[in-house]
């Protein structure tokens, strides 16, 4: 008893110490699972969080951002300022946005944004006052306002509440926006990390302009947005896929809604779902909650089989002419079937019936009508009165599905066993109707399958037993029962998870992806060309696919040569709905992908064959979706999910593909440059020693190296007042030129040519296409001694021989 007693004295002591926690008071205590778990980490991942929600508001308002980011040093502390243009924040908002996790205006939003769950700046002030103690201090001007609001604040971590210390109006020289200024514990140990931050955020953001200070920078690091540079695609909030939904969300919604009916509900709650929709999904459900009814082939193939006379037999006091129109109506109506279901003998009744009604003024009762169905159905099964007889009758139905099904190698003696005994399950079921689950039947021929190895001998494998099961379930019926109600799945578990199968296994059209707004290939190629001084550059947007019922798009660029460093690795950007993802590298599914690709089929260095290839190159990759899956609350890498980690593998092999074209293409022009190099040096030697040789001039090199290399050779010539300049095209292709004259004087009788002067010199422009092999000239007056120069595009210089 004293034991009894100190046990419940211990639980009453336990009992009294457990309270419940806030969500601020959790993360108090778990800064790492947002990001802040180290003085140098903290402080990229404030800078973070306050840029994206700088980005998202300035985008939301249909403002182009123009953002400004500084870091300074302040006594024992480092002091962050962010600061944006976007609308502003009222005054009632301020504190709960920047003083309580978990408050945001976008968890619930199916559309792209790179903010969420409302923790990210709220949870930076959180370790602000963490580590220093001090308040944030927070400025922002709604447009219009000739004030703005300033707080001072914290977060009450026991409640998750804010705490305002300042709150006043004051001037600021912005018009709108929004400015946070936070004193933190940190350190520069990351700089690189922050630079890289920044400058990808450019790269991914062309549309924003960005200013960033820091205590080693001698100037600030602007980073201006792209010419004509526009804000993304206004993305457009989605209901949930049928695909993308869990069983616990199921229920929720099911609760929640106003529909009464299931089909309602999903046309209601759910896009991409039309009452075409609708009806396979719930045809797919009543398969799962009622079941199928099996269909067997009409009473004609049983010689003894008589529906007509059943019928009549099983109808009284309706009169013989009406009795007998509907019995052979019945029997004609079933005999037009291939196979016949139960309840599609009791429709074929009812039609029927009604119609003899009208005939012959007279009623055939609910009573009458059950009787008929089932006289006609006990003809469907055989007319025998033993179930020996029933048995047999079906087995002669079942035997061509169970040999359809199964492999032309099964002995016909095998086959029949087994059909036999699926007979007997049917003869011996307790639901007349022969109405089973998919389930059911998989057991049904699971222990006829059985009992055939064992007596009869024979092997039936899981491929054999699976493909009888689908034959036969192919040929049963989808009941017409009306499905359980809205209210009545809500309170059973069991149907609820019957219609979450129906949905998934039901072919749905992928969502509309007017949710995400990708970067798009002309905006990747911009900002890639805006911060990376390269000789190459490619990019890729594939077209949107579904993960897990969320629509996401993936985009690849590259960027090679130039100014970037060569001898190491390839730089590897990773972002998600236009944020850098900076930390986790090695657990991101995009540097897994980048890893598995073999590099040197694009012409890069890949040494052993996998691994992040080595050039002078960068690669980017961005996945945008209404729900991004992180590997952790910080959001620092991609999981591995098979369809996305598919859907990143073919953008880069998109883009890498121009890169290999590019790099073929300039390993030829090498070539072709040291074959020149080479010939330039032979032949003036054999021009002088054939010139030795004959007495003659010496012949033009230029020419001859034009046609030995199948170059375009453009000339010029003057002939009295007449200028001609020939093309003459060596090379085995078409060429279409930009050929452009420079002269001193100005020219006259131009033909098929534009004519610009400028300070005193004269451009005469051509646009010829000259055929492979064909010469083409292009002839004007002018005075012979003024000065020309000729430049040519459209061709390589390595394929292109001047002589003026």
């Amino acid at each position: 008893m004293q034991s009894t007693l100190g046990e419940s004295g211990i639980a009453e002591e336990l009992a009294e110490s457990q309270r419940q926690i806030s969500i601020a008071e959790f993360f108090e205590k778990n800064k790492h699972m947002l990001g802040f778990d180290s003085g140098a980490r903290a402080l990229v991942t404030a800078v973070k969080e306050g840029v994206d929600n700088s980005l998202d508001a300035c985008e939301e308002a249909d403002i182009l951002p123009d953002i400004y980011v500084e870091i300074s040093e302040k006594r024992d502390y480092y002091k962050l300022v962010i600061e944006d243009n976007g609308p502003g924040i009222t005054k009632e908002q301020i504190p709960k946005v920047f003083g309580k996790l978990l408050y945001g205006s976008r968890f619930h939003k199916r559309e792209q944004n790179r903010g969420q769950q409302g923790i990210g700046i709220s949870a930076a002030v959180l370790y602000s006052q963490l580590t220093s103690g001090k308040p944030a201090k927070i400025t922002s001007r709604t447009k219009g306002s000739s004030e703005a609001e300033y707080f001072e604040l914290i977060i009450d971590t026991d409640t998750n509440e804010p705490e305002i210390d300042v709150e006043e109006t004051t001037t600021w020289e912005r018009p709108h926006g929004t400015r946070i200024e936070l004193e933190m514990e940190a350190n520069m140990r990351a700089r690189q990390s922050l630079h890289e931050y920044i400058e990808e955020t450019a790269v991914v953001n062309p549309h924003a302009r960005v200013e960033f200070v820091e205590p080693s920078l001698d100037a600030p690091l602007k980073f201006e947005r792209a010419e004509n540079a526009e804000l993304p695609a206004e993305t457009e909030e989605i209901r949930p896929h049928p695909h993308g939904v869990e069983l616990g969300t199921l229920l929720k919604m099911l609760e929640a809604t106003d529909s009464y009916s299931i089909s309602g509900f999903l046309q209601e709650e759910f896009t991409r779902v039309g009452q075409k929709t609708a009806d396979s999904v719930l045809d797919s459900f009543r398969d799962r909650h009622f079941g199928r009814e099996m269909a067997w082939r009409p009473p004609q193939v049983h010689e003894e089989a008589d529906v007509a006379a059943a019928v009549r037999a099983a109808v009284s006091n309706k009169g013989k002419e009406a009795t007998k129109s509907f019995a052979v109506a019945v029997e004609d109506a079933i005999d037009d079937r291939d196979r016949v279901a139960h309840h599609e003998v009791r429709a074929i009744v009812d039609a029927e019936a009604d119609t003899v009604e009208a005939d012959f003024d007279t009623t055939f009762g609910s009573t009458v009508r059950e009787k008929a169905t089932e006289a006609a159905w006990d003809q469907l099964l055989g007319d025998g009165e033993t179930d020996a007889d029933r048995k047999e009758s079906l087995t002669s139905d079942l035997y061509p599905l169970v040999d359809e099904a199964t492999s032309t190698r099964k002995d016909d003696a095998v086959l029949q066993g087994l059909s036999e005994r699926l007979a007997a399950k049917f003869v011996n079921s307790e639901d007349t109707r022969h109405r089973l689950t998919r389930d059911d039947l998989a057991d049904y021929v699971a222990r006829a399958a059985d009992a055939t190895e064992e007596y009869d001998d024979a092997t039936f494998g899981d491929t054999a037993r699976e493909n009888v099961v689908e034959t036969i379930w192919d040929v049963m019926g989808t009941v017409p029962d009306d499905p359980p109600t809205v209210s009545s799945t809500a309170d059973d578990r069991d149907a609820a998870s019957e219609l979450l199968e129906a949905m998934r296994e039901t072919d749905i059209m992928s969502p509309p992806t007017g949710c995400l707004a990708p970067i798009t290939d002309e905006l990747v190629l911009s900002g890639l060309q805006k911060e990376f001084d390269a000789d190459f550059y490619a990019a890729a947007t594939r077209d949107a696919s579904v993960h897990g019922g969320d629509p996401f798009i993936v985009e690849a660029g590259i960027a090679y040569g130039g100014e970037l460093e060569d001898g190491g690795t390839v730089d590897v950007m990773r972002f998600a709905n236009r944020v850098p993802l900076v930390y986790q590298r090695g657990a991101c599914a995009t540097t897994d992908v980048v890893k598995s690709i073999n590099w040197r089929n694009y012409g890069l260095d890949q040494p052993g064959g996998s691994g992040i290839p080595n050039g002078p190159a960068v690669v980017m990759v961005h996945v945008a979706s209404t729900n991004v899956p992180f590997t952790s609350e910080s959001k620092d890498a991609v999981a591995n999910v098979p369809e996305i980690e598919s859907e990143i593998e073919l953008a880069i092999r998109e883009a890498a593909r121009d890169l290999k074209s590019y790099l073929n293409k300039r390993r030829s022009m090498q070539q072709r440059r040291e074959k020149q190099n080479k010939l330039a040096t032979i032949l003036p030697e054999m021009a002088e020693k054939l010139a030795s040789v004959t007495g003659n001039d010496e012949p033009e090199i230029d020419e001859a190296m034009a046609r030995i290399m199948n170059n375009v050779l453009v000339e010029r010539t003057v002939n009295g007042e007449t200028a001609t300049v020939t093309i003459e095209n060596n090379s085995d292709r078409s060429a279409d030129l930009e050929v452009t004259e420079i002269v001193g004087a100005e020219p006259q009788d131009v033909n098929g040519a534009n004519v610009v002067e400028m300070d005193g010199e004269w451009f005469i422009k051509w646009s010829p296409s000259v055929s492979s092999g064909e010469t083409a000239e292009l002839e004007y007056r002018v005075d012979t001694t003024a000065p020309s120069d000729i430049s040519v595009e459209g061709v390589e210089d390595e394929k292109l021989t001047v002589q003026s």
